[in-house]
Formats: structure tokens, sequence, C-alpha cells
């Protein structure tokens, strides 16, 4: 049997890893600074993570269903005191793509509505809310059987509550700041007043912080940038560090019930004790501290690079913009620089998606080795 072709794949072969380097099967060693989509957040094979997962597989490795785990109480409080989101509820899942789905049955049952309205490039998840790549165009696009999404233009607050007022909408989802769809993000008036107009109609208003959470923008997640208060937050990548996870962050207004959501690995032991890791390393090691620190230096340095016609993102979330497409580019900081980074829908952006761990040196080598390509 074969490998069902879906994804370009460099030529490379990682064998080992520690921190923000990798090293192939070759013993060269590259620096990670995409973290595969952004999961790494405390760096690869962090030694206070790997015992604590390896601790957890010897004692009960996995289990979840229908059966207490005290380590998903702990890691919802650990979870609420770090975010400063102890008013919400945490419910525990495998994935992103999952947490959304959740998110969005949730406000569909609250509301007894099915629409939903996203953003023009958003993209939450394979099999909820689908990508959006259009002109600034209204479309509709179907979600799952239930469900169809419309997808407006970020920043026109007008257009978005010309939708709710239809009163079929049961949820807006927006990205804190958008991922795979280019880092583009909404103002903090737009989002302030996106909160609002949701209190007005009766929608429930749902913030994807997939990415752009877990300390990557220097606060725990990118909304808090903005002064608003969610209805339901969703969070995944840098959860578990690379092992998968999710989480629906949900407040207090909706009524849980037996049945309401379901999973099968949500929350399992392992899961849990590589979250609950995260979080602790986080902590103790002031990554959000250093994601600002790092980032100002990185923006510091990028903005004179004369080629670079816009800088993008927060924190450790960044995006270098230039007026050509970026694929051959991080061919060449690969094969001859051995760095990795990422790609966009926006041919011309190049993500970078470190661990939080990562430090100015390491930038240094990276700005030296797009200088020389440039």
């Amino acid at each position: 049997m074969n490998l069902f072709n879906v994804y370009p794949l460099y030529d490379v072969t990682p064998v080992k890893a520690l921190n923000c380097n990798v090293w192939d099967e070759n013993g060269t060693e590259y620096l990670d600074l995409y973290g595969g989509h952004g999961v790494i957040s405390v760096g690869h094979s962090h030694p206070d993570y790997v015992s604590k997962v390896t601790e957890q597989l010897n004692n009960i490795g996995f289990y979840s269903n229908a059966i207490q785990n005290p380590l998903q109480k702990e890691l919802a409080k650990k979870l609420g005191e770090i975010s400063n989101c102890e008013d919400y509820e945490l419910f525990l899942c495998n994935s992103g793509a999952e947490a959304n789905e959740n998110a969005l049955k949730v406000a569909s049952f609250h509301t007894g509505k099915s629409r939903v309205v996203s953003f023009k490039n958003s993209f939450h998840g394979r099999t909820s809310a689908a990508v959006a790549v259009t002109d600034n165009k209204k479309i509709n696009a179907p979600i799952n059987k239930q469900q169809v999404a419309t997808f407006l233009p970020l920043n026109n607050i007008e257009l978005v509550e010309n939708e709710l007022k239809k009163g079929d909408v049961c949820a807006v989802i927006i990205e804190g700041i958008q991922g795979v769809g280019g880092l583009d993000e909404g103002t903090p008036e737009f989002f302030q007043d996106l909160e609002m107009v949701c209190k007005k109609y009766g929608v429930v208003l749902i913030l994807d912080e997939i990415q752009s959470g877990y300390g990557r923008t220097g606060k725990f997640f990118a909304f808090q940038y903005h002064g608003i208060h969610p209805d339901i937050i969703t969070t995944a990548k840098g959860m578990g560090n690379g092992f998968p996870i999710g989480g629906v962050l949900i407040s207090q207004k909706f009524e849980a019930s037996f049945g309401l959501l379901g999973t099968t690995f949500g929350g399992n032991h392992l899961a849990c004790a590589a979250a609950i890791s995260v979080l602790v390393i986080i902590e103790k090691e002031k990554l959000m501290v250093n994601a600002s620190a790092v980032s100002t230096y990185f923006q510091e340095q990028i903005k004179i690079i004369p080629q670079v016609k816009n800088i993008k993102g927060k924190g450790l979330m960044t995006g270098i913009e230039f007026d050509f497409e970026v694929g051959e580019l991080r061919k060449k900081l690969i094969y001859n620089h051995h760095i990795f980074t990422g790609g966009a829908m926006n041919k011309n952006l190049l993500r970078i998606l470190p661990p939080l761990t990562v430090t100015t040196d390491q930038i240094d080598q990276f700005i030296k080795a797009l200088k020389q390509e440039l």
C-alpha cells in the first residue's frame, strides 16, 4: 500500500530533535522555525516534558472512556490560572478541527440555529468551517450536513450585522490571528464591535485560538489584546507540544448535559500529562515574556531588509511578506542553510512559528541566511 499523496514533501528525514533544532538521518542539523505548523511550544524533547510523559506512560499510559481521570481536573485548573480564563469550563478532545466542531455544536444546540459566519481566508479545520479563498464578496460554503457558513471580509462590522439581523445565525467564528490564511487579523475595534453585535442578536462568539494561542503572541490568547470576553475559545496545536490534544473553553452561560458532546480519545492520561507539562514549562521558563522579547528583536531586524514589503502577526506568529512567491526561497533556506520555515495561502508570505524557547542568536542565524538568499 502507498501513502495517499496530498502533501508536497521536502527530502529531509528528521530522526532526532532538541529544543529548536532537529537532525536528519545523515546527522545534518537544522534550525526549526516552523515547529510542525506551530505545535512545538516548549521546544522539541524538553527534558521536563519527556520525563512527565514517560512517567505517565509507565503508569497508566492511555485510558479515557467514562472513568475518573484526575489529570483532567488538574489540567483545567492549571489552564484557567495561566490563561486568566478561570470562569470557563473545559471540554477535552483530540485536535483543532474537533475542537471547532464541538464549539459549533454547542452554539447550534444553544441557539437552535445552524448558520455560521466566518471570514475571508479563515481556516477552522478540515471537517468544520472550510477554507475560504475568495474575493471580498460574501459566499456560502457547507460545513456539514446541518450547517452552512457565510464568509465575510475582515473588519467590516456592517456586513456582519446585516447577516446577524437575518436571525438564523448560531455563531460567529474568528481566528485571533489568521494562520493558514496569511496572518491577517481584525482590529481591536472590530473585535469589540463583533462582541457587541453578537450579544445584541444572541449569537455565540467563538474565538479560534488553535494556532494563535498558548502564549505564541506574547499573551496566552491573541484575543486578549482586544479586551473582549468570547463565549467559546478553541485551542490545540501548542497545547500538547506535538502530542495530539485539543480543548474547548466554554463560558458558564452554556449548560452542560450528558451526551451533549462526546469523544473517544479526548482527555486521555497521556494527553493530559503532556498538556500539564507544557503549562508548567511555559510558566516556569516565562516563555510568553520570551516570545514578546524575541519578537521585538526579530521585527527590528526584519524591517530593515529592503525586499520585505510587510510584516504580519504578533509575537512568534510572524509573517514576512514579499512581492514574489516564497516557495523557492523556502527550498533554499532548507537545503542551503538548513532552516525550516512555513508558507501560507498567501503565496508571497513566509510564515515563522518557532518554539517559544527560540533565542535572538537563532533569529540572527535566520536573518543572515535570508539576506544571503535575497
